[in-house]
């Protein structure tokens, strides 16, 4: 890690084996490695925890290189793709570290959305491994004593003859919708998004842990004006606007980069100066760069879980990504906004004063919108390491 990048206050603040955890807040990240991911989290419904699913499965180095390059096309936090990943020498078990060297430290500086974008890796990285024939079983913060490291997935296979779990199924069929998934910031129509659609992803985001919240029309309004409040503070904040220059590429640099926001994918500048997604464009001006109106009562839901903990941020990152897999999978078009999430004082008042869930990961937008190019990667030769079984130093 470079001494001078700051560390995500989670990893700052993460106290030695054993340490009892401290009491959750709306306004500070919690340590990593509280002992809440000691519980394994299976690939498999619970009535099937328990029932012998083979033993642990050395997949090859071709494999592993597909499975990474599906976990790699997650949504991140300004596309930093903080996460690296470490087969171990028996090739049975694959690690997911955090790349602390990709933190975002002004927007995130408890290391939540790291947290959510890795965990959305993770969700990719199942959803590959079903479509393998492999049996992911992924165990999140297995080293209370090591916060970078956020997973263990040891990969098995079913024994011959053994019924495959609904899960794998499930999560099989998603699998084109990694590839096709897109954060689109262009304007969509005003069609409605069907009441069995936005059930489905309900149902997605329960199946991993999460809720999903459909807000109704005065709560939208807020969410709306917070996002608004949340851009002029960006705006005038200088450290937030260098952090966002460094994770934007324009000009040639957008051909050619291999993480970050492309200027293509800025979408247009809204006309009227609402604020629906982030732009990242700020005050300069992209030639060629057009103007639209986009929509006036966007369809948003907002994505959250009862506790605000590392552990919880990895499974909203897998909820997360399993809610965009699914609405891709139906068609629609989909834009992440964290941007109210991101400052103390406006998150708090996101959430739904009339719901159990207390802590908001993600405003998510929905509807149909126009084709959108993907965002770029990192090559896998840069985010995998095969056959080494001990972590470098930080």
């Amino acid at each position: 890690m470079n001494p001078d990048t700051p560390t995500p206050r989670a990893a700052r603040e993460s106290g030695p084996p054993g340490t009892p955890p401290a009491p959750a807040s709306p306004n500070a990240g919690p340590p990593v490695g509280d002992g809440a991911g000691d519980r394994p989290v299976p690939a498999v419904p619970a009535d099937t925890i328990g029932q012998p699913v083979g033993p642990p499965f050395p997949v090859g180095e071709a494999v592993v290189r597909s499975l990474v390059t599906a976990a790699s096309l997650a949504p991140s936090l300004h596309n930093a793709q903080p996460w690296r990943f470490r087969l171990l020498a028996d090739g049975t078990t694959l690690q997911l570290w955090a790349d602390l060297d990709r933190v975002v430290p002004h927007a995130d500086p408890d290391g939540r959305g790291l947290h959510l974008g890795c965990g959305a890796a993770i969700c990719n990285l199942r959803v590959a491994a079903a479509h393998a024939g492999l049996l992911p079983e992924v165990r999140l913060l297995p080293e209370s004593a090591e916060p970078r490291l956020l997973a263990d997935v040891v990969f098995r296979r079913l024994p011959p003859g053994a019924p495959e779990p609904p899960e794998a199924a499930g999560l099989a069929a998603l699998y084109p919708a990694i590839r096709a998934r897109r954060t689109s910031r262009h304007p969509f129509l005003p069609d409605p998004v069907p009441g069995e659609v936005l059930g489905e992803l309900t149902e997605a985001a329960r199946i991993e842990g999460a809720e999903l919240i459909h807000p109704d029309a005065w709560h939208t309004a807020t969410v709306l004006e917070l996002m608004r409040d949340a851009e002029g503070r960006d705006g005038a904040d200088p450290g937030r606007e260098r952090e966002l220059e460094r994770w934007t590429r324009t000009g040639a640099e957008a051909g050619s980069a291999v993480d970050g926001v492309p200027e293509y994918a800025f979408g247009p500048r809204e006309r009227d100066g609402r604020t629906v997604v982030r732009d990242f464009a700020g005050r300069a001006p992209i030639p060629g760069r057009p103007d639209a109106d986009f929509e006036s009562t966007p369809h948003l839901v907002l994505l959250g879980t009862a506790g605000d903990r590392p552990f919880d941020w990895l499974r909203a990152g897998e909820a997360l990504e399993r809610v965009l897999l699914v609405a891709t999978d139906r068609g629609l078009a989909t834009s992440l906004s964290s941007q109210t999430l991101e400052w103390d004082e406006l998150r708090w008042p996101t959430r739904d004063p009339m719901s159990s869930v207390s802590h908001i990961h993600m405003v998510v937008r929905l509807g149909y919108g126009p084709d959108t190019p993907p965002t770029p990667r990192r090559p896998v030769d840069e985010i995998l390491e095969i056959g080494h079984s001990l972590p470098p130093g930080p």
